[in-house]
């Protein structure tokens, strides 16, 4: 496995993972399939993409096995949360794995990335969202010192969701 920072020149392949892992993880949550479409052209537009890769704010690394793009996780710098009172806040948007690879602990690989710049960069704290339905990723983020601090929720076309927002204290 080798984790790399991502460049605008990897838009492309994130946006073909963003497609494909949102669909393995969500796709069956969606009645209506044009609200799943149109959600993909939102966030995984390759332009929409590549201009988030060229902001200072946000930080992309893809994972590949065998040269192929497996995964990538995005963290958002300074980005306040209204369940933690402090402003040297990051958060994790992203940590996205193919789910064939999921057993090779991509994901794991991925959460220290993006750890390791949180901590480089002097935050104190991380947080990030997580569907209340998603057992799995719960379980994982518990397991690696991730904490519940309240819940939230989002709507995607008339889908309406339900969120945990979860926190680790760095430093």
């Amino acid at each position: 496995m080798k984790i790399s920072r991502a460049t605008e020149a990897d838009a492309t392949s994130i946006a073909l993972l963003g497609r494909f892992t949102f669909t393995e993880t969500f796709g069956h949550l969606f009645r209506d399939k044009n609200d799943l479409m149109e959600y993909y052209e939102r966030t995984f537009a390759v332009e929409k993409l590549a201009n988030s890769l060229k902001k200072g704010s946000n930080a992309y690394w893809l994972a590949h096995i065998d040269q192929l793009p497996v995964g990538y996780a995005k963290l958002k710098l300074h980005s306040p949360s209204p369940f933690i009172d402090s402003r040297n806040v990051c958060q994790l948007q992203k940590i996205y794995v193919l789910k064939d690879f999921l057993s090779q602990k991509v994901g794991l690989a991925l959460q220290t990335e993006v750890l390791n710049k949180a901590l480089s960069d002097g935050f104190e704290h991380i947080w990030l969202s997580v569907l209340k339905e998603n057992k799995r990723a719960i379980a994982f983020y518990e397991k690696n010192g991730f904490e519940f601090l309240g819940s939230h929720s989002f709507q995607i076309g008339s889908e309406h969701f339900e969120f945990h927002a979860m926190g680790k204290r760095l430093v």
